[in-house]
């Protein structure tokens, strides 16, 4: 697990970015990472992205973004610093609908900052350069141990499932044309094989 887990880390170095952009999840942390990165200045404006999956609906009922707006809010940014993309359903289309909402606005971007669940960064950042080449994209995401972060969502085996499941997204979507390809070690194999033999198998796609 632990393998994995530091695997989908890809330790990018933050810098300041044009925008932020926080991607919907069940993980309201994402929206308090977004609030402290703002504060630290690292970008001027946050984007947060979001619809519902059967995972987040009862969870945020009014959808993942305008939730996350909420939260970063009572955090302390300021609601002119924020917009809301609220019909993503899935990560391909948080960015290309960030895309066309940052344009419609007459935002010139250049670089975006990414933060996401902390096992969603390596994916996100093949996703967001595979729809948008051109930009500069850096990711962040909650630094924590992994058994702090499954504490933190408060079920280990769920954390554990969209784990393994997010890990082999990585080489199904680069395949698909969803994502640029992206080096998978021989251990980071041998551990997410161990773990579906272990029959963490619930966020797998069919094959």
């Amino acid at each position: 697990m632990e393998i994995l887990w530091d695997y989908q880390d890809p330790r990018h170095e933050l810098r300041p970015c044009d925008v932020g952009v926080g991607l919907g999840s069940h993980d309201l942390g994402v929206a308090d990472h977004v609030a402290d990165l703002f504060h630290q200045g690292y970008f001027p404006g946050v984007v947060f992205t979001g619809a519902n999956a059967p995972t987040t609906a009862e969870r945020f009922p009014r959808g993942e973004a305008v939730h996350y707006r909420e939260r970063a809010l009572e955090r302390g940014v300021p609601d002119s610093a924020i917009l809301v993309e609220a019909r993503a359903t899935n990560t391909g289309e948080n960015i290309e609908l960030t895309r066309e909402l940052l344009r419609a606005e007459g935002v010139d971007v250049s670089s975006l900052l990414l933060v996401s669940k902390p096992y969603q960064q390596r994916r996100a950042y093949a996703t967001a350069k595979k729809i948008w080449p051109e930009i500069d994209v850096v990711c962040s995401a909650r630094r924590m141990p992994l058994d702090d972060y499954a504490y933190s969502i408060g079920d280990a085996a769920r954390v554990i499932n969209m784990l393994v499941g997010d890990t082999q997204r990585i080489w199904r979507y680069a395949r698909r044309g969803f994502a640029i390809p992206q080096h998978v070690p021989n251990e980071v194999e041998a551990a997410y094989h161990r773990l579906v033999d272990a029959g963490y198998t619930a966020r797998l796609l069919p094959d």
